[in-house]
């Protein structure tokens, strides 16, 4: 295994202690991967798909542009909240991570559990989807819609390839994240000076901007999806956290990828929606299958093509992003003893979490088969924030009872305050404003963890048979338990 170390150089994600007593982490991500890698993940379909269902929800382009300005503002504060519980918590695996130290195994396993089986699986299936829908779309011209076959057949290459690319190398995954950032920060650019040049030549429809809040809804359950939708788009400001043990000097460049990574996010999606509004009108927005690329028909002509391969680029990034970080929660928790223990491991060869990832894979294609990007965005953003405000109130936990822990980073104490209460908000709004019965089965499925974990974790009930298999599936896998990496 030494050899094998040696002559990878230094590649993938581990290396031997100083010691010699066993893998761990290695720190492979700098400053500006970490930019890239928030940045990448929160660039995916959504600014292309999301605009309109907030403008749907809020019912005026004004309360839509403020809807945007919100979800960005609501996305930094809950990322410095998550950089301070980083400083006093220095373990991959983000909200898990946090949750179990602070407030214990139960909890925490109920994280993950949910986690694990639904919400980072069933997001990489969502993505995956859209990005088959814009690279199908071309081979099908004049089709209102594709043969779903077709559709997740591709989705699945997508999740299959990518999982290749994790599995082979982190850094090449981290170099794909870079690369498909940039691509996406240029795709977006494209839109807001597209706009620009439409409005220079009088061609716009400023008029929509003269009754900007014309039927703005008052419903606190509409504005609460409005919200859904805008902050699937902002999904991945918390993925940094969950590769923290990867990041070169976490406790300072994680602070500036935030400042750098959600900003920039935050200000490009506000243009992006403001071009959309001034080449379409709010009636085009809303009756638009691809909002996107009836922007770049009336705006770029015959390089019309340029957007479908836009949000092919995004969302492929996207997706690979949230392989990166979602494989390693699932790392961390094996290690922890809430996932099988084969899924703590490393390939000792390509030094990458090969079980996690495969793992996460196999869970993702089986989404793929029933699922659609409309009726998932939704359903986990409601779980989403259920976790949200359970981590921000680890970090008030912390703050009135062990005021005197060290800590390298604050932020004041109404950020967090400002964070649970918009966290309770966006939870309770749609199910008193209006209930549907998948807001119950999602509550049912989060207390089936409880006798799952009583049964597997608490009274650590292991068949012979998944010990056996955990031997042989190590040997054919060629991966060895890791360390911690805390430093």
């Amino acid at each position: 295994m030494e050899r094998s170390q040696e002559r990878n150089g230094g590649e993938g994600v581990a290396g031997r202690e100083p010691g010699g007593e066993g893998l761990r982490l290695r720190r492979e991500i700098g400053l500006w991967s970490a930019v890239s890698l928030m940045a990448g993940c929160m660039i995916g379909s959504g600014v292309f798909m999301s605009p309109q269902g907030v403008l749907v929800y809020m019912g005026s382009p004004g309360a839509s542009l403020v809807v945007w300005a919100g979800c960005g503002l609501l996305a930094m504060m809950g990322a410095l909240c998550y950089a301070e519980l980083s400083a006093l918590v220095p373990k991959s695996g983000g909200e898990y991570a946090y949750i179990l130290q602070i407030f214990g195994s139960l909890p925490a396993f109920l994280v993950i559990y949910t986690f694990v089986l639904l919400v980072r699986p069933a997001a990489i299936a969502a993505v995956s989807l859209s990005f088959a829908e814009y690279a199908v779309t071309p081979f099908y011209p004049g089709c209102s819609s594709m043969p779903q076959a077709v559709l997740k057949g591709v989705a699945a290459s997508c999740i299959l390839l990518l999982t290749l690319v994790n599995c082979w190398s982190s850094r090449l995954a981290t170099m794909l994240v870079n690369v498909c950032a940039v691509a996406k920060v240029f795709s977006l650019l494209v839109i807001v000076v597209g706009g620009a040049v439409v409005l220079g030549q009088g061609r716009g429809h400023t008029e929509t901007f003269l009754l900007a809040f014309h039927n703005t809804t008052q419903q606190a359950g509409r504005i609460g999806m409005a919200f859904y939708q805008g902050m699937w788009s902002f999904d991945g400001w918390n993925n940094v956290n969950y590769v923290v043990e990867e990041l070169k000097n976490p406790k300072q460049n994680l602070v500036w990828a935030v400042m750098i990574a959600i900003p920039l996010v935050t200000s490009l999606y506000l243009l992006v929606n403001i071009s959309y509004l001034l080449v379409l009108s709010p009636n085009e927005i809303l009756s638009s299958d691809a909002m996107a690329v009836s922007w770049g028909n009336q705006v770029l002509g015959a390089w019309a093509w340029l957007v479908p391969l836009a949000v092919v680029l995004s969302t492929f990034g996207s997706a690979n992003g949230m392989f990166f970080g979602g494989s390693r929660v699932c790392y961390v928790a094996a290690r922890e003893g809430h996932m099988p223990q084969l899924l703590s491991m490393v390939h000792v060869h390509r030094l990458t979490p090969t079980p996690a990832l495969m793992f996460t894979m196999a869970v993702a294609l089986v989404l793929v088969i029933p699922g659609s990007f409309s009726t998932i965005v939704n359903f986990l953003s409601f779980l989403g924030w259920i976790t949200y405000g359970t981590t921000i109130g680890c970090l008030l936990y912390l703050r009135i009872k062990k005021k005197n822990l060290p800590r390298p980073y604050k932020v004041p104490t109404i950020i967090p305050v400002i964070m649970l209460l918009a966290s309770l908000y966006l939870v309770l709004a749609p199910i008193i404003d209006h209930p549907q019965i998948e807001f119950l089965y999602i509550f049912l499925f989060l207390l089936s963890g409880i006798p799952v974990y009583f049964l597997f974790v608490y009274f650590q009930c292991q068949p012979r048979c998944l010990q056996m298999a955990t031997l042989y599936l190590q040997l054919l896998l060629e991966v060895a338990p890791t360390t911690k990496n805390v430093d």
